[in-house]
C-alpha cells in the first residue's frame, strides 16, 4: 500500500502549527466567555440548532464553505443560501472556511488566496453587509505554512485542538472543544465550563449538525441545550467568535 503523503503532511503541519508561526495575544476579557460554532454548515444547524440558541438569546458563529451550500453530504443536507442570509439577519456570525472545503495543508499561498476570495465573493453576493472576519481550518487541520497568510486576512483562525483559550492565546490557532455526542458527554461539557471559569478563559465549542440522532460529527439537541444551560447557570457570557474577540480586546 502506498503511503498517503497528503494525509501525513496534513498531520505534521497541524502538529507544527501548534508551536510555530504563532500570533500570541493576551486576552483581556473581564469574565469567562463561551462561543458556539458550527462548521460546513448542515441545514439542521440552522433549522434545529438556532431555535435552541434563541431560547437562550445566544448568537453563534457559522463557518461556511460556499461550495457546500445546498449540497447534500453522506451525513446531512446542506444549508441553503436563503438560510445563510437569515442567520446573518438574526445576528449570527457568518465566517469563513475555504470555498471548496479543501484543507489548507493541501494549498499553496496562491491557491489559498483564491479559495478565500471565492468564498468571500460568494458570501457577499448573498448579502454585502456580511462581515467575514474569522476563519476555521477545514477538518480542523492547521497549516504551519499558511498561518501567517491567514493572519493578514482574518482576525482569527480556529482549529480543533481541545482546551480553553486563556491568558496568552494564539489567534491563528484557537483551541476548540467538540460539542459532538460521540466525543463528549454532559460531564465533559461541565468540566470544560469549570476550566473556563477557573481561568477566566474563552471556551469555544465546535459541532456540525444538530439532530436527535446526529452524525458522527454533530450534537443532539439535548447536548446543545445542556451546554447552554451550563453557561446560563455559571453566568458565562455567550458570544460569537467576533464578539468574543472584541470583548477580549483583539
Amino acid at each position: 500500500m502506498r503511503p498517503d503523503w497528503s494525509a501525513l503532511r496534513a498531520r505534521v503541519s497541524n502538529r507544527l502549527a501548534r508551536h510555530f508561526c504563532i500570533a500570541p495575544f493576551r486576552l483581556q476579557n473581564k469574565a469567562p466567555m463561551v462561543s458556539f460554532t458550527f462548521d460546513d454548515t448542515p441545514k439542521s444547524a440552522a433549522t434545529v440548532g438556532v431555535p435552541i440558541l434563541d431560547a437562550y438569546h445566544a448568537r453563534a458563529t457559522f463557518y461556511v464553505a460556499g461550495g457546500l451550500v445546498d449540497k447534500p453530504s453522506s451525513h446531512w443536507a446542506g444549508i441553503s443560501a436563503d438560510e445563510i442570509v437569515e442567520l446573518h439577519s438574526q445576528g449570527h456570525e457568518i465566517a469563513c472556511h475555504t470555498f471548496s472545503h479543501t484543507r489548507t495543508t493541501d494549498l499553496d499561498a496562491a491557491a489559498l488566496a483564491a479559495e478565500i476570495e471565492d468564498n468571500r465573493r460568494y458570501l457577499l453576493a448573498l448579502d454585502p453587509s456580511i462581515r467575514i472576519e474569522n476563519f476555521a481550518y477545514p477538518y480542523g487541520l492547521g497549516s504551519v505554512w499558511r498561518k501567517a497568510q491567514l493572519g493578514k486576512i482574518f482576525h482569527s483562525s480556529r482549529g480543533i485542538i481541545p482546551g480553553v483559550n486563556s491568558g496568552v492565546a494564539d489567534l491563528q490557532f484557537l483551541r476548540a472543544t467538540p460539542l459532538i455526542d460521540r466525543d463528549i458527554d454532559r460531564d465533559g461539557v461541565d468540566r470544560a465550563f469549570d476550566e473556563a471559569v477557573a481561568t477566566n478563559g474563552w471556551l469555544i465549542f465546535y459541532s456540525h449538525d444538530v439532530a436527535t440522532e446526529p452524525s458522527p460529527y454533530g450534537c443532539s439537541p439535548a447536548l446543545l441545550r445542556h451546554a447552554l444551560e451550563a453557561a446560563a447557570r455559571l453566568n458565562v457570557q455567550i458570544l460569537s467568535v467576533a464578539d468574543a474577540l472584541r470583548s477580549a480586546g483583539a
